[in-house]
């Protein structure tokens, strides 16, 4: 009887041993296998300019800043970019800091790839920090500002020769009342112009520079609509055109709500103004595959195969007279381009001579991880 105790209690201890033993070591396995990302991460990356990805062994991105997915680098848990991927793994094989300069290849819009600068680094013992920055409009640089320069001293000489020759008639008419009010309207109508193409150049300016979304934020595109459409309600009212919209709830992008209404805007007054009088515009908002579009459709005359690939070049005009009697800049769908690009999309336009024309904005839809990393962010500064 007393051995058989003895025996219980040796077994018993014995078990005991095992489970401690074997929950120890099954800490330590998880403690391997699922190492913290170090405290003070996620600050850091929503801190630096740079997009930021911290990736585990196995590829699936833990950590990423506001500006990984405005550039569209993360999606369903994962970087979009083979490149980025290869980086990776060479940080994890090397061991050491490595840089790449490359090409990143569109991943849902554009035709144009990306060039930027990728670093890599070990993040701890297992992860592996990746910093990207958008090199594109840098070396474009050069280039933009010898054409923008010359297209805007032409562009710039029509109004101010305008003012200055009206200004010299208005001494000798004097005497004239009618004269006078008439230059003086003429007057009125080249500084507005004045004023319009020097704020389309400062919208156009911030937009290609490398800071032109600032803080991305999320944007309700059903607020951005409403408030393009409201802006221009007079000039349509004027016209006779009815501006009819239809939008769709939770359309919500990543980006710079009052640059979205601005492109907006630009393509709500393109249309009023080619639309002939007591004709309709039509405003749509959907939401398609992940995609958000806003397309503005019109009456109009319509556009020629060969210009439609022009339109978007800044100063270009479709229908030179009509642009200068109603003041246009020729940069308003140049803005509109560098808009949606800036917020990872793309502008597109479909039209047909003597139909009318349908310019549509595409922009990546906010995705569930996103929205809740901004909403996040935005708690901890509060």
């Amino acid at each position: 009887m007393t051995s058989t105790l003895v025996l219980g209690l040796v077994l018993g201890a014995g078990f005991t041993l095992l489970f401690f033993v074997a929950a120890q070591r099954g800490r330590r396995v998880a403690a391997v296998a699922a190492p913290r990302v170090p405290e003070g991460v996620s600050q850091v990356l929503d801190a630096i300019e740079s997009a930021g990805v911290v990736v585990d062994p196995s590829g699936n991105v833990v950590k990423a800043s506001s500006a990984a997915f405005t550039l569209g680098l993360v999606r369903d848990g994962h970087v979009t970019h083979e490149e980025l991927d290869a980086l990776a793994n060479v940080v994890r094989d090397t061991g050491l800091p490595t840089t790449r300069e490359f090409a990143l290849r569109p991943d849902q819009f554009g035709e144009l790839d990306r060039q930027v600068l990728a670093r890599g680094a070990r993040l701890g013992t297992r992860y592996v920090l990746i910093l990207v920055e958008d090199q594109t409009e840098r070396l474009r640089l050069d280039e933009v500002r010898r054409d923008f320069i010359a297209n805007i001293s032409h562009e710039l000489k029509t109004p101010i020769g305008a003012i200055s020759l009206l200004a010299d008639a208005l001494d000798p008419a004097a005497d004239d009342p009618e004269r006078v009010r008439s230059f003086a309207t003429r007057l009125e109508v080249e500084a507005e112009r004045l004023t319009k193409i020097t704020a389309d150049i400062i919208n156009l300016s911030r937009l290609q520079s490398a800071e032109a979304i600032g803080k991305p934020a999320l944007v309700d595109m059903a607020d951005v609509v409403k408030a393009a459409v409201e802006q221009n309600k007079v000039i349509a009212e004027s016209h006779g055109v009815e501006v009819i919209s239809r939008t769709v709830s939770d359309a919500v992008v990543i980006g710079d709500k009052a640059l979205l209404v601005v492109a907006v805007h630009n393509l709500v007054n393109n249309a009023i103004a080619y639309s002939p009088d007591a004709t309709r515009v039509g405003v749509g908002l959907a939401v398609r595959d992940g995609i958000v579009e806003v397309s503005v459709t019109d009456q109009g005359p319509g556009i020629a195969e060969e210009e439609r690939e022009r339109v978007f070049e800044r100063f270009f005009r479709v229908d030179q007279a009509r642009s200068r009697t109603t003041g246009g800049s020729g940069l308003g769908l140049s803005i509109v381009k560098h808009t949606a690009q800036n917020h990872g999309g793309e502008a597109r336009v479909w039209s047909r001579v003597g139909q009318g024309s349908t310019f549509t904005i595409r922009l990546p839809e906010a995705s569930a991880d996103a929205r809740a990393q901004i909403e996040t962010t935005s708690l901890e500064e509060k």
